[in-house]
């Protein structure tokens, strides 16, 4: 039975989309939604920067990590998020122009990475 509480890892995730989140509203982006989820994948943030509708992938790895924030992004991630993002379009009336974005956190350094994945 799910207590309706978040695991200790689960409320990190939390808090570092809300730090990208207010990142990325500090260079002018508008919040839409948080944890878009469906049966294909979840967006961590769908942000606006003008016209255009930003589906954000927010990635994070301790400071001396083997592996980059950035460079943890799969190929199967990828697909997930692109299929999330397709089932997200399907609710609007009319096609914005689209981007996907990722904010990757590595200890205390943030990269703001625009057209990260070509979908």
């Amino acid at each position: 039975m799910w207590s309706g509480r978040l695991s200790q890892p689960q409320e990190r995730g939390k808090s570092w989309e809300e730090a990208a989140r207010v990142y990325l509203e500090r260079h002018g982006l508008v919040m839409i939604e948080s944890n878009f989820r469906c049966k294909l994948g979840e967006i961590d943030l769908v942000m606006r920067d003008g016209a255009t509708l930003v589906f954000v992938e927010v990635r994070q790895r301790a400071a001396g990590s083997q592996v980059s924030a950035a460079a943890s992004i799969t190929p199967a991630k990828i697909r997930r998020l692109v299929r999330a993002a397709q089932v997200y379009l399907q609710r609007l009336q009319r096609l914005p122009p689209c981007r996907f974005d990722v904010v990757a956190i590595d200890g205390r350094s943030v990269e703001w990475i625009r057209n990260a994945i070509e979908a």
